[in-house]
């Protein structure tokens, strides 16, 4: 199976979990009562968009370069993770804002509903699909080696978190009784800066590679020190480096000596290509500039 096909299926099979779990949510928090289990629903929500969005960029990531893009089509995987991240700040910032009205009515002496029963088994529900999609599709987003995947894996887990929060909140009403049915919609504002963080590092991860961020320094002091092995090159400098949707570029100058037949000199580059593409993917963009020892 191609790494398109098996990234497809991860996420259908994730999609059609969201869509089990929003209908669930959504009757339970209607019929329950429920603020927390209501926005949780609006979550699952989100979650079933972000695996659309990763169906539809994934597709066109996987085909090489062309004419138009002599870089292949890497980044449309990183525009994916750009809008899921954007899609989980629209959810939590509606989530928390509702729940912050709801504490509003109840510090203005407002009567809130005590959730049913019915929300609180819908969130332990949610809470063991959600942590199963999560270790799922973490685990091939990581062997696939997909960004977006491995995002949109997060969104499983911060479903499975704001689960817990809203059955924290949800069962602490239940069991506490009337005077604590804040618990509920206070849950649901946990559940909502929880998202927040979450969608923050997705964004700051895609936009870094959209604005041509550097690799990590310890990851270009490696690539350094692969370089530097090879006895007859020395001094590289003037390092680039990038990533290009699941592949990374390296851009760098290196020395040797002058005397050194052109054939020798390439032979040597070539072998330095190698190795770096050994450790870093057969399909890692390698420019090395040979400069003459001063």
């Amino acid at each position: 199976m191609t790494r398109e096909r098996k990234i497809q299926e991860v996420t259908l099979i994730g999609f059609l979990g969201n869509v089990v779990l929003m209908v669930c949510k959504l009757i339970a928090g209607l019929v329950g009562h429920s603020a927390a289990m209501i926005a949780d629903a609006v979550h699952s929500l989100s979650d079933t968009v972000t695996d659309v969005i990763v169906l539809t960029f994934v597709s066109v990531s996987a085909k090489p370069q062309d004419k138009s893009h002599d870089y292949g089509h890497g980044k449309f995987e990183t525009i994916a993770t750009f809008f899921i991240g954007l899609a989980l700040v629209a959810a939590a910032t509606g989530i928390v804002i509702s729940g912050i009205l709801s504490l509003v009515d109840w510090v203005k002496g407002a009567n809130l509903e005590a959730p049913g029963k019915m929300a609180f088994w819908a969130a332990l529900f949610s809470i063991a699909v959600k942590e199963g999609l999560y270790q799922y599709t973490a685990y091939h987003g990581k062997k696939l080696n997909s960004q977006a995947v491995v995002a949109n894996a997060w969104h499983h887990r911060s479903d499975a978190l704001s689960s817990i929060a809203a059955a924290i909140g949800i069962g602490g009403a239940i069991l506490l009784g009337d005077r604590w049915t804040v618990l509920d919609p206070l849950a649901s504002v946990v559940v909502g800066i929880i998202l927040v963080k979450v969608a923050v590092e997705l964004l700051k991860t895609s936009v870094n590679e959209l604005t041509e961020c550097s690799l990590p320094q310890d990851t270009e002091q490696e690539i350094l020190n692969i370089i530097t092995s090879f006895p007859a090159v020395s001094e590289p400098h003037s390092l680039r480096t990038r990533r290009i949707g699941t592949r990374i570029a390296i851009e760098v100058h290196i020395r040797m000596n002058g005397a050194m037949s052109l054939l020798d000199s390439h032979a040597i580059a070539t072998q330095v290509e190698q190795k770096l593409k050994s450790r870093f993917g057969d399909d890692t963009h390698i420019t090395l500039h040979v400069e003459p020892v001063k």
